[in-house]
């Protein structure tokens, strides 16, 4: 298996199912190909039809592109994790805000890009981007009080893989949160998984 994705510096759709992988401890292959670059667009038509990575790419050889796509596959070639929530409503509101994620949140997006190793506190914080960080944080509060943590829903899944890259924009603008907001930002940013994924952004930058 392999996963095709663009920078860790500033790819944050590459980042959810690379995170998700290297939590569970699931082998894959990493191509990593350059953004913004004169040949970056030929090099992922080559493996993804969108023309946009990230980009799995399965034993059998049969592309994934889309991150829910992806995480979603992984979860059903690996039922013996919970990347979902096994009871049935926690899976159905976890999926929800998934898709929320993924479709949504276009103002802190533009505003607030994902640039892991930039520290540019009170930035882009304009009134929709606000708006959608307190979408977020209502979000996060309602799912942390019906699970009790220290994740979305008990255990770290793909909801929490999917807001990982919202955690990077937090730490990177510092926008004012609430302490419920502020310490599962720390939980995400702890994780091994993530922390490498942070490492590999610093090097790319060196």
């Amino acid at each position: 298996m392999k996963l095709v994705i663009g920078d860790k510096f500033n790819s944050s759709w590459s980042m959810r199912p690379w995170v998700l992988l290297k939590h569970f401890g699931i082998p894959f292959d990493e191509t990593l190909i350059r953004l913004g670059r004169p040949d970056t667009k030929a090099k992922i038509l080559e493996v993804s039809p969108s023309g946009k990575v990230p980009c799995l790419v399965t034993d059998a050889g049969d592309p994934v592109w889309e991150s829910l796509a992806i995480v979603e596959t992984i979860a059903e070639m690996h039922p013996e994790h919970a990347m979902w929530p096994r009871d049935a409503a926690a899976r159905a509101r976890a999926r929800s805000i998934s898709a929320e994620m993924h479709a949504g949140f276009a103002d802190l997006r533009q505003n607030m890009p994902m640039e892991i190793t930039t520290r540019a506190p009170g930035t882009g914080a304009t009134p929709g981007a606000l708006a959608n960080i307190a979408r977020i944080e209502a979000i996060w509060a309602e799912c942390l009080a019906r699970s009790g943590g220290p994740f979305l829903f008990g255990e770290f899944g793909i909801a929490d893989a999917m807001f990982a890259p919202v955690v990077m924009r937090f730490n990177t603008y510092a926008p004012e949160l609430n302490a419920t907001s502020l310490d599962y930002a720390k939980r995400i940013t702890a994780l091994p998984a993530v922390a490498a994924w942070i490492e590999g952004a610093r090097e790319e930058a060196r």
